[in-house]
Formats: structure tokens, C-alpha cells, sequence
């Protein structure tokens, strides 16, 4: 029998093994020359193997950690593997490919550095299955699952068309601005000024100036004529947060802007003209307050034309694992580390927790946490005191189904973006049998991607 296969250099075996990987996978030599580049770079990066040998790595990968933030300098300089650093490779027409990273050091058989190995995977269709997933769940800077807040998301588009005035209510941290400044990107004045003031941080005569502006010599320190919000905020929208807190007198001149869009500057002799769309907050319960006597009832009905109420996160508790997931990957780029998710355990506190501050509350909470972790998950130590149950007056019991639910979802999206949209994939890394991934998908009501990772196409559901 024919033994050629037998005289096979190691060399060459470590070429055709290096070919077989999905990952691309490249080597440097200590001047940050390119020695070895396999089939999968080749196809990642668009740029041939011949062409690619010799030359420095920055020069072929052009990613936005080219530099002092290197992954593969910095594994270099500590001597000290790294993995799964997230970044982005730019290829020759200028295409962004997002990827993981592992890098290593090279050593010889007596030890000493000879360069270093980088290998990288694509994740662009890991980032498509998490932009359609998110899309479903996402307006804005929003972000959601509970059946509130997606009908919300649901009219959105037709409530940022009419240009009617919004009131939005709900409590502090809710996300009312947010929501705000949503209906105006999705509006015909999104190429105009979203200018956002909050009503209660001033008395009448400074918000008066702040709206309205005034001309020189209006007042004492009016040096000179000064433009107001209303002028600011021309064929864009004009956000009053706290409406509730303006005072019976200003209600009335804000009334006339309303009516009439025209208002006087302080100081002028003659009316200006405004063209703005007008969304109003507040936190209180506007209907009352006109009850009472303290908001005027035509003002309130000319706000009032499409009302839309954001719910305490303590009423939609699915929201918080989607949350936590999305101040995680802010934070890591913000503060350039790359934190995991919450363990379990840390997970059920936040699920259990009351949040007096609503999202906001919890945003500073991930905050904090990133200060006290360094790596790996995030773990109860790591959550402010009053969410590790030390404070019983803060803490509240979550039914325990309604905790599990949360995070067999998030546990399931987080399985299915894994492993690319691959169904089959999903249930076997999560140890279920296909029909029981299915049954709890539907009992959940997961809406699967269109994106299914074993043929890298859409299909139906």
C-alpha cells in the first residue's frame, strides 16, 4: 500500500488542520509582520492569503482596537492569553465585521516569545439575530417585553405622524423622556430640534425667560436679546417635563402658545411665531389636579390629545432581564471592560426588587455593579445593599413562577443568539428535547427569529 500520506511534513498537517477551523486564525512575528493566515481569515477579512503574509497586522484588519487597545499587544506586553474580547474588523470595501477575539503568545520549544496568535470569529449573524430580536422589543433608546409596552410601540409610528400633543404620565424613571424623544426621531420634524426642559427646576419668571426669551433691556441683567426654547425648538418638538408642577398663572400664557402658536419674548413689542410640536410629562395624575382646582382644565385638554402611560418596572418585572442585558453591553464599551451577565442568584434579586426608582434605579444599580466587579458575572456582592435583601422594607416577594418565566426566556434568547438562531442547537446546549424547547417557547410567548443559523437564511415560522 501506498504510504505518501505517511511523509507529510508537520508543517504541512498544521496548515491543513489551521484550514479545517471555522475561526480565522493568524500569526505575528515580534515586529507585528503577518507569518501564517488560514482559509477562514481569508474569507472573513476578503483579503488573500499571499497578500496578507508580510504585512503588519493593523494593515490588513484595520479594527477600531488597532493600537494602545490591542488585544493581541496587550496579551504580548502581560504574557497572558486573552478571550472572547468583542470588536470589528473593516475590510477593503469598507465593510464593518463584527468579531470575537482569542489572542495568545507564540513561544519556541526553549521558551522564548516568537510572536503571537490571534484567532477571530464572525459574528455578524449573531449581531443580526440580535438586532431582529431587539427590533421586536426596541423603540428608541426603549427597550421592552411586557404586552404595555409593546402595544405602546405598536401605535408609535402613528402617533408620531399625526403630530398631536402627548401627554406621557407614569412615575420618576420610567423613561418618559426617552419615550418622548422616540415620537419625535419617528415624526416629519426629526431633522429639527428635540429641545427638552424641565418645568419644575424653575420658578415662573426663569421659565418664562428660558420659553419665551426676551430682549435687551427687559430686566436688569438682560444685556442683550436672548432666544428662547419656543425659537429653539422651531418645526421640532418642545418637551415639558413635570407639567404638572407650572404654576395656575403660567398656565395661562403656555395655553396661548398652544392655541394660538404665536407668544411675546420679554421686553418685545410684537408677537413671534413658533411652529413646534408640544409632548408634556408629568408624574402626577393631571385629572385630579384639575379637580382640585390647581391645573387648568382647557390647558389640560389641549395637552391631553393622545395620553400614553408607562408602568412602574415593578409591574412589568419581564422587562428587567432585557434591561440588564442592555446597560451591560453600555457599560462595557463605556468603561472598555467586558462584564457577563448575572449569575442566577443575582439575577433573582433583581427580579425580586421593588425598584422605588424605576429604570433609573436599575441603570445605577448595573453602574454600580461594574464598579465593584472587575470580571467574569456579576454577583449578588456586587448589587447595592438594598437589593442583596438587607433592607426588608425594600425588598418584595415575586411569585416564584413569574421569576422562573423571566428567565427561562432570557435563558432561551440568550441560547438561540449563541448559537446563531440554530433551533436544534439552542435546545441541546440547554439540555431540552426539541418539543419541549418548542412547547416552552410558545407557553412563554418567545417570538422566534426569522433567522435560523443552520442555513444561514430567513425562513418562516
Amino acid at each position: 500500500m501506498a504510504k505518501g500520506n505517511s511523509h507529510i511534513s508537520s508543517g504541512r498537517v498544521t496548515d491543513v488542520i489551521l484550514d479545517s477551523l471555522s475561526e480565522g486564525v493568524f500569526t505575528v512575528d515580534d515586529a507585528w509582520r503577518i507569518t501564517s493566515f488560514n482559509r477562514a481569515a481569508e474569507v472573513i477579512t476578503g483579503v488573500p492569503r499571499r497578500e496578507a503574509i508580510g504585512r503588519h497586522c493593523w494593515d490588513v484588519f484595520r479594527s477600531n482596537m488597532c493600537g494602545e487597545d490591542c488585544a493581541l499587544r496587550k496579551t504580548m506586553a502581560l504574557k497572558k492569553s486573552l478571550l472572547d474580547t468583542s470588536t470589528y474588523i473593516v475590510t477593503d470595501e469598507g465593510r464593518r465585521i463584527p468579531v470575537v477575539v482569542c489572542t495568545s503568545v507564540l513561544h519556541d520549544e526553549e521558551g522564548r516569545i516568537l510572536g503571537g496568535v490571534e484567532t477571530f470569529r464572525d459574528m455578524s449573524l449573531v449581531e443580526e439575530l440580535r438586532k431582529e430580536i431587539q427590533a421586536r422589543h426596541q423603540a428608541g433608546d426603549m427597550i421592552s417585553a411586557s404586552p404595555a409596552m409593546l402595544k405602546i410601540f405598536s401605535i408609535l409610528p402613528q402617533i408620531a405622524e399625526s403630530g398631536s400633543s402627548v401627554l406621557i404620565s407614569g412615575e420618576t424613571g420610567t423613561g418618559k423622556e426617552l419615550l418622548a424623544r422616540a415620537i419625535h426621531d419617528l415624526s416629519p420634524r426629526r431633522r429639527h430640534s428635540f429641545v427638552a426642559v424641565n418645568c419644575a427646576a424653575l420658578p415662573d419668571t426663569l421659565l418664562e425667560s428660558e420659553l419665551f426669551g426676551y430682549k435687551k433691556g427687559a430686566f436688569t441683567d438682560a444685556k442683550r436679546d436672548k432666544a428662547g426654547l419656543f425659537a429653539s425648538a422651531k418645526n421640532g418638538s418642545l418637551f415639558l417635563d413635570e407639567i404638572g408642577e407650572v404654576s395656575p398663572a403660567f398656565q395661562v400664557r403656555l395655553l396661548r402658545v398652544l392655541q394660538d402658536q404665536v407668544y411675546h419674548p420679554l421686553g418685545a413689542t410684537r408677537e413671534e411665531k413658533t411652529d413646534v410640536r408640544f409632548i408634556a410629562a408629568t408624574n402626577k395624575n393631571l385629572h385630579d389636579l384639575v379637580s382640585a382646582g390647581s391645573f387648568r382644565e382647557d390647558l389640560y385638554y389641549r395637552i391631553n390629545v393622545v395620553n400614553l402611560f408607562l408602568p412602574p418596572l415593578r409591574e412589568r418585572r419581564e422587562d428587567i432581564p432585557l434591561l440588564v442585558d442592555h446597560f451591560i453591553r453600555k457599560n462595557n464599551v463605556l468603561r472598555q471592560k467586558n462584564l457577563k451577565g448575572p449569575t442566577p442568584e443575582a439575577l433573582a434579586l433583581l427580579l425580586a426588587y421593588s425598584f422605588p426608582g424605576n429604570i433609573r434605579e436599575l441603570e445605577n444599580a448595573i453602574e454600580h455593579a461594574f464598579v465593584l466587579c472587575r470580571e467574569g458575572h456579576i454577583t449578588p456582592y456586587c448589587l447595592p445593599e438594598a437589593m442583596q435583601g438587607s433592607n426588608g422594607e425594600k425588598k418584595t416577594q415575586l411569585v416564584p413562577a413569574e421569576a422562573i418565566k423571566s428567565m427561562e426566556a432570557r435563558a432561551i434568547l440568550d441560547a438561540l443568539e449563541r448559537n446563531r438562531g440554530n433551533r436544534l442547537a439552542a435546545a441541546r446546549e440547554l439540555g431540552m428535547h426539541k418539543s419541549t424547547f418548542f412547547r416552552k417557547v410558545r407557553g412563554l410567548g418567545i417570538e422566534l427569529p426569522r433567522i435560523d443559523g443552520r442555513s444561514d437564511k430567513k425562513v418562516m415560522k
